[in-house]
């Protein structure tokens, strides 16, 4: 099992974030953490790297949930996703697979849920 679901698309990386930000929101999900790994590891490596940025995304209603069925899994959230420029120009977005990550828990209630949440992430996989 795959812990992440991916897709590549040859569009300009900036165009591909806004995108992948407003396909998220389309889903339920909104943006509480923002990384830009460019500009921190620049700024604290003094290093290049290619455009990567982790976006920690998350559908409250669903957290919520998820929370009721076991209080410790506030761990594995928010759900990350990530945009990077990949060396052949394209743009690939990539979000955790939570059905996979859940798994490890043992609970069949916070599983089903967390297949609810997979879809959801899988749904604005392809509105990007």
């Amino acid at each position: 099992m795959s812990y992440f679901f991916s897709k590549t698309v040859h569009q300009p990386f900036d165009a591909v974030l806004q995108r992948t930000v407003d396909a998220l929101a389309h889903e339920g999900f909104g943006i509480i953490t923002r990384i830009d790994l460019q500009s921190t590891f620049k700024a604290k490596l003094g290093v290049d790297f290619r455009p990567y940025v982790i976006l920690g995304a998350c559908n409250p209603l669903l957290a919520h949930e998820a929370l009721a069925f076991e209080d410790k899994v506030g761990v594995m959230l928010p759900c990350n996703v990530i945009v990077q420029a990949m060396p052949n120009g394209g743009v690939e977005v990539a979000a955790v697979d939570p059905a996979a990550a859940m798994a490890t828990i043992g609970n069949p209630a916070l599983e089903a849920k967390a297949a609810v949440v997979a879809d959801k992430l899988q749904a604005a996989l392809a509105l990007i």
